[in-house]
């Protein structure tokens, strides 16, 4: 991908990204930046999620059948995410914890990259089901 000129648009949604650490989708990371952009509009959010993504500098969580969430932390690290609101979370992993990527798979894949997100149910949800029973 060609290199990409830091906008000031891009410049705001990435700042405003990395200051969060609620790994918001498009449409909540929008209300943030209008804050910032009051004529901002949610397509452009959309498109500069998707430069910053193919260029490296933010991390797009994307589990399937539900909205993609971004991340503006790109360090190696891993994610759980609840089952029943879809929050996405930080998961720390104690040193016996840690993985190891391989270099190759089986079929002869070369491995690049890999990711490990689990699967919960957060604080909020655990007291409302709690509060249920």
């Amino acid at each position: 991908m060609p290199v990409q000129r830091m906008t000031r648009q891009r410049m705001v949604i990435l700042e405003q990204l990395q200051a969060m650490h609620s790994h918001p989708t498009a449409d909540e990371l929008y209300v943030v930046v209008r804050r910032q952009l009051p004529n901002v509009s949610l397509g452009t959010i959309y498109r500069n999620l998707d430069v910053l993504t193919k260029s490296g500098q933010v991390r797009k969580l994307d589990s399937g059948g539900g909205h993609a969430r971004f991340d503006g932390d790109i360090s190696s690290h891993h994610h759980v995410r609840c089952r029943f609101c879809g929050r996405v979370d930080d998961v720390v992993l104690a040193e016996k914890m840690r993985f190891s990527s391989p270099k190759r798979s089986a079929h002869g894949f070369r491995i690049e990259d890999y990711r490990v997100e689990f699967d919960g149910c957060c604080p909020d949800c655990s007291t409302e089901n709690t509060e249920k029973t």
